[in-house]
């Protein structure tokens, strides 16, 4: 089985052009690098108005599936991922108006939308820090409001406990034998 092997550089347009090697786990980035790494995902590079400019943009890099070309089991680290356009106003709450039969007023347009190459790599931890993201739970019950740059760091971080999980509890009719405490074993 062939592993991907992500780059490692401070930065994802670095990443993409010149990286500073190439590890396929976290041990082997840490001991290329000599410090510690932290695996990330960035969008990097210009937007484009429509997936077939993204892919001829990108010809190699991402899977083209109107070609059938793929790039090689290693160099899978980059995918092509829509996001809305910048500047486009945020959607709003709407009320219900109940005029003309209708519940509902009629939906606005969708948001316009740009195709942007999204880049997995193992950045150096003491390089520039993306925004550090709150934990989702703690964020939302906070009264302080959200901007859309720490949402989008919610959205991107794997999901963090609130508190460390307890240990699980054994039933009322199992038991742990003293040969093998790390079994439990249903008692009869």
């Amino acid at each position: 089985m062939t592993a991907i092997l992500y780059p490692l550089a401070a930065n994802a347009e670095q990443a993409l052009l010149r990286p500073l090697g190439r590890a396929g786990r976290m041990s082997d980035a840490r001991r290329r690098a000599g410090v510690d790494v932290v695996f990330t995902t960035d969008a990097v590079g210009p937007a484009f108005a429509t997936r077939t400019a993204a892919l001829d943009a990108y010809a190699g890099r991402v899977d083209d599936e109107r070609t059938g070309s793929t790039p090689d089991p290693e160099e899978r680290f980059c995918r092509l991922i829509e996001q809305v356009a910048e500047g486009t106003p945020r959607a709003r709450s709407v009320e219900p108006t109940f005029v003309d039969g209708q519940r509902w007023p009629t939906p606005p347009r969708p948001p316009q939308t740009v195709w942007r190459l999204s880049i997995s790599y193992w950045r150096i931890a003491t390089a520039e820090r993306p925004l550090e993201a709150p934990q989702a739970r703690q964020a939302r019950k906070s009264k302080q409001e959200l901007t859309p740059e720490t949402l989008q760091a919610i959205a991107r971080t794997p999901l963090r406990p609130v508190k460390p999980q307890q240990p699980l509890d054994i039933g009322l009719f199992e038991i742990r034998p003293p040969e093998a405490p790390h079994i439990v074993m249903p008692d009869e």
